[in-house]
């Protein structure tokens, strides 16, 4: 594991490159310190440049960094549109990437690894289908789709009210065990079992990461993962996935 980086555990093709940033090991100051890499949260941007820059030499090309919005739209990549939650390639080298400080980064490749994805899904991306909607654009049959669960905040610092509950339990009915109720309208959300509910609902089953402890929670571990919920202004850790030439 580098200092600011690691690659995920997963069983991709060998073509298959993917990576998650860590906080550590940056240029960025403050509540943003230091491997902060998104442009939207009011840091010094030099200092975000320039961790975008060390992030580069590791890199084949630049990333394609979207303007993410909590919606569902997946773009294809290449291309000149930046306004979605998702992107998705099968161009050799063209990196996905999503940015995220608690909600969940979803990489995507099939079993040939002639396609690859990466997803931003937040309660809201979730709850209105970026996942399928993703699925869906990349027109590859899921049960030969693998996906990589990154880190995220998990169950136990993920706290949500009734709205957010009943709103995927009405579209979902299993996504009532992904909940647990801790007081009056308050609950415990597992936002990796949302996500693989909706997975497998769109008959995608070989899901891997998401850890069951709190390693990869972002609200737990302060050193390694920037939190919004934990410390509201953070910078963003970032999730990438390409097709090696």
């Amino acid at each position: 594991m580098m200092s600011n980086f690691f690659i995920p555990h997963w069983p991709a093709p060998p073509h298959i490159k993917s990576m998650q940033t860590l906080r550590a090991g940056g240029e960025s100051q403050g509540k943003y310190n230091s491997f902060n890499l998104a442009t939207h949260v009011n840091d010094d941007i030099n200092a975000v440049h320039l961790n975008r820059d060390r992030l580069n030499q590791f890199l084949p090309s630049a990333p394609h960094w979207l303007n993410q919005t909590h919606s569902v739209d997946a773009i294809k990549l290449p291309s000149l549109s930046f306004n979605a939650d998702a992107s998705y390639t099968s161009e050799k080298n063209t990196i996905c990437v999503v940015q995220t400080a608690d909600c969940l980064p979803l990489l995507v490749t099939n079993n040939e690894g002639t396609i690859v994805a990466s997803i931003h899904a937040g309660w809201r991306g979730l709850l209105n289908g970026v996942i399928e909607n993703t699925i869906e654009k990349m027109n590859v049959s899921p049960n030969e789709l693998l996906v990589w669960l990154g880190p995220a905040i998990s169950r136990k610092h993920f706290e949500v009210g009734f709205d957010v509950k009943n709103s995927f339990c009405e579209k979902h009915i299993e996504s009532e065990k992904a909940f647990h109720l801790i007081s009056d309208q308050k609950w415990l959300a597992d936002i990796y079992a949302l996500a693989k509910i909706r997975l497998n609902g769109c008959g995608v089953h070989q899901i891997y990461g998401g850890s069951v402890s709190d390693d990869y929670c972002t609200f737990a571990n302060e050193l390694d993962y920037f939190s919004y919920r934990r410390d509201g202004m953070t910078g963003r850790m970032a999730s990438l996935i390409w097709i090696d030439a």
